[in-house]
């Protein structure tokens, strides 16, 4: 017979309650808000001429859409707006996989405030390369499809926390 402290020898009962889990979501939002941090850095720095040619694949998209005037947002890089984005997103998700910050709502609220304001700030990028400018950047849709995923990962984060 295993011994009690053998994971293997839990009965159902015995299992962790749902706020005592590793918040994978959260772990999952981390890792790829991680990876769109460096896509966003490395436009913005391509943008300010710090690095070679564009990275776009087939076509000029990419350089159509970062050198365009939906490029900028208030005077700010949309670039460095991502990367400024995704770095917060990166930090309170890690903050939020913590044992101790595992069950608490505050990581999931603040999740969300990034999170639902740039999946709409997305859509509206979204339209000015495909509706207005009628081009396709990869990095740009590597990021939307991140953002759709986001606002769904941290509902369902909400969920998990309110129970």
């Amino acid at each position: 017979m295993p011994a009690p402290s053998d994971p293997s020898s839990r009965s159902e009962s015995d299992a962790l309650p749902p706020e005592m889990e590793a918040p994978t979501l959260r772990q999952v939002i981390a890792v790829l808000a991680l990876a769109n941090a460096g896509v966003a850095t490395y436009l913005h720095l391509w943008k300010m001429g710090f690095m070679g040619a564009l990275s776009c694949g087939a076509g000029r998209g990419c350089e159509v859409v970062q050198l365009s005037s939906w490029g900028w947002f208030l005077g700010f890089d949309v670039a460095l707006i991502g990367a400024v984005g995704y770095a917060l997103i990166l930090l309170v998700a890690m903050l939020g996989t913590g044992a101790r910050l595992a069950a608490e709502r505050w990581p999931t609220v603040v999740l969300a405030t990034l999170v639902y304001p740039a999946f709409v700030f997305t859509l509206r990028l979204k339209y000015a390369e495909f509706i207005v400018m009628k081009t396709f950047c990869p990095w740009c849709a590597l990021s939307a499809v991140t953002m759709t995923l986001f606002t769904a990962l941290v509902w369902l984060d909400w969920k998990r926390v309110r129970a």
